[in-house]
């Protein structure tokens, strides 16, 4: 039976620079907008990942894109791939 490859979608997803005090590795906070079922109003909902930075090029409230990747440390699955 031949092997098939199947074309799986990168997640690519921007957000802020929130944390750079690790080496080769940056805290990116993404923010969405989420409606409330009952009272139908937005709320700011926030969540930080963990993101490659191979040479400490991003600072702080750089506004970033990252993808998600195989798995590089414990918390490590997304690497910066450039400015928004």
């Amino acid at each position: 039976m031949p092997k098939t490859e199947t074309n799986k979608k990168i997640r690519k997803i921007t957000g802020v620079v929130v944390s750079d005090k690790m080496t080769k590795t940056r805290v990116v906070e993404v923010s969405r907008l989420k409606k409330h079922p009952r009272y139908l109003k937005y709320q700011t909902l926030s969540t930080r990942f963990k993101a490659h930075d191979e040479n400490n090029e991003y600072h702080t409230g750089d506004k970033v894109v990252i993808e998600e990747t195989r798995p590089l440390s414990k918390e490590k699955r997304w690497r910066i791939i450039g400015k928004a």
